[in-house]
């Protein structure tokens, strides 16, 4: 019997040796984000200044990602064992073959997170997932910041944990977005100068604008900001800063 006991006590202490194994491999797991850097970006990960993203990378890592940049092309083999991609700021065009890279990359379950410095670039990528963008920059007349009335807060927030904890979060030069799901949009009283005059005329577009929209391809899903600014370390003010959090946890899938 007292064998049997030894035997039996051994048996259940490897058993919970195996289970705190299993906990602490799952645990280190960390999903694997990578940022694009191959597109003319100006504005990157690795640098401190005011308009860089270091704290940005700072964040995603702690919320426990582990974050790798690339200034290759995007294709099937660099997204082959990553969770999530950003692309922000790119002032060279994603070409069609990237592309499709990430289209495929989306629609094996992959989270894709886009940032307009200017549309053009990412127009191809953009209009494959089913959206659009404006051709200027929105204009507000409320929650604006500095008197700048391009820059501005957002308040008029969807349901999404995109925005768990954020009430407002600035924009510093905004594209309007159409053709997915709206997530967050501008007051009514927002403007687009189409005749290019610089002022509120007639024939310019007023309304609320969507600002952050979501798609979704095959099993993925793509966030898409108007603006490349509030990730910028200068903007990283609490809102922004809470932002970028819950994007580094919807990116790893949580």
């Amino acid at each position: 019997m007292k064998k049997f006991r030894t035997r039996l006590f051994s048996g259940l202490m490897a058993a919970v040796a195996a289970l705190l194994s299993a906990v602490a491999v799952s645990w280190g797991a960390e999903p694997q984000l990578l940022v694009d850097q191959g597109h003319g970006q100006r504005f990157v990960i690795e640098e401190e200044g005011e308009l860089q993203l270091s704290r940005f990378a700072a964040i995603l890592r702690e919320e426990g990602t582990r974050v790798g940049s690339t200034r290759e092309r995007l294709t099937d083999a660099s997204l082959a064992k990553v969770d999530g991609l950003v692309i922000s700021g790119p002032f060279a065009e994603v070409e069609a073959a990237e592309v499709e890279a990430v289209v495929r990359f989306l629609e094996r379950g992959g989270r894709v997170a886009l940032m307009l410095h200017v549309g053009q670039p990412l127009a191809g990528l953009i209009h494959r997932v089913g959206g659009d963008f404006s051709n200027a920059v929105l204009h507000e007349r409320e929650n604006v910041i500095g008197g700048d009335d391009l820059t501005f807060r957002v308040r008029d927030l969807a349901s999404h944990p995109l925005f768990n904890g954020v009430e407002q979060f600035g924009l510093y030069g905004v594209w309007a977005l159409d053709g997915l799901k709206p997530l967050a949009r501008t007051s009514p009283t927002a403007w687009v100068d189409l005749n290019g005059d610089g002022k509120l005329s007639a024939g310019d577009a007023t309304g609320s604008f969507t600002v952050v929209a979501e798609g979704s391809v095959g099993a993925g899903r793509i966030l898409i900001f108007g603006d490349d600014a509030i990730f910028q370390n200068k903007f990283l003010d609490p809102d922004n800063g809470r932002l970028a959090r819950n994007l580094a946890r919807w990116l790893a899938g949580r």
